[in-house]
Parts: C-alpha cells; structure tokens; sequence
C-alpha cells in the first residue's frame, strides 16, 4: 500500500507543481476581476460533474466490482463489465452535455447566482467551451480505475499531469500570441480532456484490458453498479459540492471573490490532491479484498497505517499554511494583474481552509472502508448532512465575515463528515485507534507545533515585509522558510522517535543496494 500510496502521490505533486504554475499564469494575465471570476465558473462546472461521476460515486462503486471480477471470475468477465460501464457512463454524459449546451445560461445562473452583466455573459460562453471537457474526464476515470484494479497506478496518476502542460501551453497561448488568455484558456481544458482520455486507453489496451463501446444494457451487473453508485453520488463527492457551494456564495459578494477564494483553495488542494488522493486510490483496492476475505484485523491495520502516513504529512502542511498564508500568496502569486491586497484577502481564505486540512484529508482515508463493503448509502447520507450544515453556515457567515466565510463554513463542515464517518466506522469494527496511532498521531501534532513556532519567529525576524520584497527574493525567502521548516519538523520527529534518520537512510542504501544488484 506505502508503495502505491507513494506512486500516486508523486505523480499527484508533479501535477499539482505544474497546476501551481497554471494557475500562477492566470493571475498574472487575469488578476481577480471579472473575466477571472467568469473563467473561474467556465471551470467548476465540468470539474464537479467530473469529481461526481468520474472520480467520485462513479469509480467508488466501479473499481471494487470489477477488481472483485477481476479476482473472482478472470479478466474476460472483467473486461466485459467495464465495457457495459464505459458505454453507459459515456451515453449518459453525452445527453447530459447536449443539454448543458443547450441550457447554458440556465446552468450558470444556479452556480454562479450572483454573476450579472458582463461576467455572466462571458462566464457563459466559456462554459460552452469547456463543459465537453467532463464527458472526457470522466471517461478518462473509468479508465484510471481499470489500471487500478489491476494494480498498475502509474499510468493512471501520469495522465492527468497532460492537464496542466496543455493548460499552461493554452495560457501563454491565448496571452502572448492570441491576446484572449480565458477563451484559448478554456479550449485547453477540453483538449487536456481529450489527450487524457486517449492516453489511459492506449496504457488499458496495452495492458490487455481495453474496454470496448456497446450499445448499454441494464444487465445484472449494470444494475448492481447504479444501485452502488446512485446515492454516492452526494457521498463520494460532498468535498466538491461544498466548494461548489462555496463558490455560489462568493459571487454574490464583491467582485473578484470568487477569484481570490480560488486560488487560496488551489494551495489548499496541493496537500489535499497529494495525500487524500493518493491514500484512497492506494487504499480501495486494498480493503476490498481484506473485506473479501473477511480479514478484519487487515481493515484494522492498513485504516490506521493509512491514517498515520496522512496525519504525518497533513498536519505540518495545515500549520505551515496558517503560519505562512500570507507570504505564500503573495510570493506565489503577487505578479501581473494579481496585486498584493489580493494576496492579503486570499491568504486570510488559505488559513481558513487549511484549518480543515485533517478532515478533508482524513474523509478520502475513511470512506473507501465504506465503498469496499459496498456501501455507499451511508456516506450519503452523512453527506447529505453535512451539504445542509454547509449550506446553513455559508449563509450565517458570509455577511458578517465577507470572504472568510465560505471557507470557514467548508471547514467546519469537513470536520463534522470526518468524525461521523470515524464513528460509524467504529461501531461496524472497521476502524479502532490502535495504541500506535494514538501515540504518534500525539508525537506528530507536538512536532508540527514546534516546527510552527520556530518558522513564526523566522518570519517575523528575518522578514517582517516580505510581500514588498523583488519577487524572485520574495520567493527565495518562503522557500528558505519553509525548508527550515522541514528540518525543524524532520529532526523533531526524530527527537520524539516517530521517525527515525537513521533507519530511514539505512533503509534507503538497502534499497539503493537492491536496485544496483538487480
């Protein structure tokens, strides 16, 4: 699982490295105005569809049914699922894009309900351009899940690094060359669909597990799938609907919150993508056959390593976020169009959101124990839950607090989802704190604060102004911060023996040794 865990996680940061770089581009050419707040809807639309089909209910119900195959029964009946599944799934978001195209200015009226004018014109016609790229996306995640089940994740994870390639090329693009950034912008998006799409077939097909259109049938196993995966819809993907939700409330406040709140949730979503991405990706398969074998002490122990290995990456990136947020925004994005005010508002909506980076995290380890059993009507419901609760304190908050509500309001809401899903996981005996993760997860928490408290001093002492600083040493100075940072952290780690440097090294030269004799 580490080793899985590992692949999607590198895959994920080289994707969310060059996503940065994306998304530093759009705010030097956009900045936080209006036709950035339109693009930035043209964007979510396809992204939720995809994160509710694809990634989220979609492949929760359809990786462990066709790993189970797969295992059970061999590759051909495996391959036959998956083609009844693609062909289904394709069907139906081909309808479901003809009539978004269609009703366009409807759809962007409900998600972006503040948007008049101008914005809403322009908001409209990128989304026309870019609402294709779902139907592509979430072809690409059926796919993706096929080479999961077979245990081939690297393909999977490198594809979607071609997003952010094509989107950076598509930027310049449309600024240097075409001078129209969002417009070329949002054509990059359905054409990043496409080579997606194409390059996770061609890895299946070499793999020997192509899947093949038919005409869908509502065979047993494709009723068996929709039953699985109708009320994970809300379940699997509540992360995404909330910053949906998010994103509706901020366009009825000033103009250009929605862009700021985007680009705080963007740095937010570089640990969040990294860890939770790649832990329930690594974990799915892995529970489902531990389940399968009704090997319970198996659940126990890969839920609580799963949750180790996260809370010792997730909790020094939540309080380096808080601690650094203004710096980090201003030295990431500061440029252009993008002013240093706007850094201020966005870092104040980055601590908000990192404030809740556990239980984001934490909610992508916790529900492939439910989706490996097949139950995906229990994470819905807890997600139905916390969309209300979500909704009720985005509409308390966003008065009196401005753009720091929204965010606040998903925090709080993430945390609540996190613990019901622990609870109910804890009655069924699928998850008990085991007394090494109790420990740890202690150690790590004191070893994260003490990293904080020492980058706080740093930053205070060595550069009170930074965000007035030349932009290359403005980043030069967050990068020695956040190194130092590490360090602190690494080497407290290691004082409160959670992780110790000697056995990582001596560790690393076996593995090093292996590879050489090989």
């Amino acid at each position: 699982m580490l080793r899985n865990f590992l692949t999607v996680g590198s895959w994920t940061m080289l994707s969310r490295v060059l996503g940065l770089v994306r998304d530093q581009l759009l705010a030097a050419f956009l900045g936080a105005g209006p036709v950035q707040d339109a693009y930035l809807i043209a964007l979510r639309l396809p992204n939720m569809f995809r994160r509710l089909f694809g990634e989220g209910a979609f492949n929760a119900a359809f990786v462990p049914m066709f790993t189970e195959r797969y295992e059970t029964k061999g590759p051909q009946p495996a391959l036959r699922f998956a083609g009844q599944a693609l062909s289904g799934l394709m069907l139906w978001l081909a309808l479901l894009t003809i009539l978004a195209e269609i009703f366009m200015p409807l759809v962007v009226s409900f998600i972006g309900s503040g948007l008049t004018g101008t914005r809403f014109e322009i908001a409209v016609h990128l989304s026309r351009i870019t609402f294709p790229y779902m139907l592509l996306i979430c072809g690409a995640a059926l796919v993706s899940g096929i080479l999961n089940g077979l245990g081939k994740f690297t393909a999977a994870a490198a594809a979607y690094v071609t997003f952010n390639i094509i989107g950076i090329a598509a930027i310049l693009l449309g600024a240097l060359v075409w001078h129209n950034t969002a417009v070329v912008s949002a054509w990059g998006v359905t054409l990043s669909g496409i080579v997606q799409f194409g390059a996770l077939y061609w890895a299946a097909h070499r793999a020997g597990m192509g899947p093949h259109l038919t005409w869908p049938s509502l065979s047993a196993d494709m009723r068996a799938l929709l039953r699985r995966m109708g009320p994970g819809l809300v379940g699997s993907g509540v992360t995404q609907i909330n910053l949906t939700v998010d994103m509706i409330i901020a366009t009825h406040l000033p103009v250009g919150t929605p862009s700021i709140l985007y680009f705080a949730d963007r740095i937010n979503q570089l640990p969040l993508g990294v860890l939770g991405s790649a832990a329930g990706t690594a974990l799915l398969p892995l529970l489902t056959r531990h389940i399968a074998n009704n090997d319970r002490a198996a659940v126990h122990s890969s839920v609580n390593r799963a949750i180790d290995y996260t809370l010792l990456l997730t909790l020094p990136a939540m309080i380096g976020m808080i601690v650094l947020a203004f710096p980090i925004m201003a030295a990431l994005f500061s440029y252009g169009h993008f002013t240093v005010a706007d850094a201020l508002l966005s870092g104040q909506c980055l601590q908000a959101y990192a404030l809740g980076l556990p239980a984001f995290v934490l909610i992508k380890v916790l529900s492939p124990a439910f989706f490996a059993e097949g139950d995906t009507v229990t994470p819905v419901r807890i997600g139905f839950f916390t969309l209300g609760l979500n909704l009720v304190l985005n509409l308390l908050l966003y008065r009196p607090l401005g753009h720091i509500g929204p965010p606040l309001a998903s925090t709080i809401a993430a945390f609540a989802n996190c613990t019901l899903l622990a609870i109910i996981l804890h009655r069924r005996g699928l998850f008990i704190a085991d007394p090494l993760l109790k420990g740890r997860a202690l150690r790590i928490t004191g070893a994260a604060i003490m990293m904080a408290l020492w980058v706080a001093a740093s930053e205070k002492l060595a550069a009170p102004d930074l965000p007035s600083w030349h932009g290359v040493w403005r980043f030069s100075m967050l990068m020695a911060l956040i190194v130092f940072g590490m360090l602190v952290y690494v080497m407290t780690l290691d004082a409160l023996k959670v992780v110790r440097l000697r056995d990582v090294a001596v560790a690393f030269q076996s593995r090093l040794n292996r590879r050489r004799t090989r």
